[in-house]
């Protein structure tokens, strides 16, 4: 609840005449003002005081969107354990909860992979066969959450987001993008698909709302490649290939944009996948397309770094 994607969640969900009492938990207060939730400030490793949380609420459903993109809020190895942790917790005490009918995860079209025989436009019924260790991470998540679905026969539903893009969202794609100088594959220049945070944040309501008990794509209609990105965005583009992309990964990670392995992975091969069935399920249609999305992305301001004028201030109102 205290992440940019938690807490809009959290926000539409205090507007729904269906939800009751709303109890969340994360590491860092929510980002936006609450009024009906309950907020439990609490570490991924702090397992059972989850449990002890989320044991006494005993809820109908439980969402849980305790996922660290690697670079994105932390680096990989504490992104994985940080999942890992947190999946385990919350995942863990929902199937304690006698009152459980519901659990909504948060998973990524990551999972579907990109390998050589892999489906361009992969849809829910595509096996899982994750390239990247962001695919790993999310594809575990599943199957904690399907295992115990099983176990206490409750609906469980997964929603495989396209990558997150929002004004306040932590993203190392959106980062890449926004760099003055944009790398992309010289040898293919692929298309992606991107979901805005808010549209995000919708499926989530709408998934916990209908007891979703399926996997659904949630991608924005439309695609774009990177080289047509840094076009809309007006960046310098750096074509390159294979090899020089260690390199380029060690420099945007110094100026502040690391590239982890997804993607690296997005950028060479693309990343879409088939969101019709989160209309027929969901009812659910992204009010932005991808290339929207990515405008919205540049239409962003920068932070604009100024010198202190603390010293000609004699007194503050």
């Amino acid at each position: 609840m205290g992440s940019e994607l938690g807490s809009l969640v959290a926000a539409k969900l205090e507007a729904e005449p269906w939800v009751g009492k709303l109890v969340g938990i994360d590491v860092d207060p929510p980002r936006r003002r609450l009024h009906r939730a309950e907020f439990h400030l609490l570490q991924p490793s702090q397992r059972e005081r989850i449990v002890d949380v989320v044991t006494k609420f005993n809820p109908h459903v439980v969402i849980n969107l305790s996922v660290w993109e690697p670079d994105a809020r932390a680096g990989l190895v504490h992104a994985r354990q940080f999942t890992a942790d947190a999946a385990t917790a919350i995942i863990g005490a929902a199937a304690e909860c006698p009152a459980l009918e519901s659990m909504v995860v948060r998973s990524g079209i990551e999972v579907y992979g990109r390998g050589r025989n892999s489906p361009t436009r992969p849809d829910e019924a595509a096996a899982l066969h994750p390239t990247s260790e962001y695919g790993r991470m999310l594809a575990d998540i599943e199957r904690q959450a399907r295992e115990v679905g099983r176990r206490v026969k409750i609906a469980v539903g997964k929603l495989r987001l396209a990558p997150v893009l929002g004004k306040h969202v932590p993203s190392p794609l959106g980062r890449l993008l926004r760099q003055p100088i944009v790398p992309y594959s010289l040898l293919a220049d692929a298309p992606f698909a991107v979901i805005e945070d808010g549209d995000a944040a919708r499926a989530f309501v709408a998934a916990a709302a209908c007891r979703l008990d399926t996997p659904v794509n949630i991608v924005a209609p439309g695609a774009i490649t990177a080289l047509q990105a840094i076009a809309r965005g007006r960046r310098v583009p750096l074509p390159l290939v294979g090899p020089e992309w260690w390199a380029a990964g060690k420099l945007s990670h110094l100026l502040g944009a690391p590239i982890p392995e997804h993607v690296i992975e997005l950028m060479h091969r693309g990343r879409l996948a088939d969101g019709a069935k989160a209309q027929e399920v969901l009812g659910f249609v992204p009010a932005l397309t991808t290339p929207d999305v990515i405008d919205h992305l540049y239409a962003w301001e920068s932070v604009v770094r100024i010198g202190s004028i603390s010293s000609n201030i004699e007194g503050v109102a």
